[in-house]
């Protein structure tokens, strides 16, 4: 884990590693959220890129009798 500092502008710089090991690029869109008392950055995603992402996932699940 890494601090950073809110600039005047309250912009913040992402640590090089953590650019690094989530494959961020410059330009790419992040969603903000506040969730009680902290800040998430999530990566938006293009529905077209994420194409595959479940291969291989077991799709098999046992239903309850009166479900059938």
């Amino acid at each position: 884990m890494e601090a950073v500092k809110i600039s005047p502008k309250f912009q913040v710089v992402i640590p090089k590693n953590v650019r690094e090991s989530m494959k961020l690029i410059p330009g790419q869109r992040l969603q903000v959220i506040q969730y009680e008392d902290r800040i998430e950055l999530i990566p938006i995603i293009k529905i077209t890129e994420m194409k595959g992402f479940l291969k291989g996932i077991d799709t098999h699940f046992e239903r309850e009798e009166d479900r059938v």
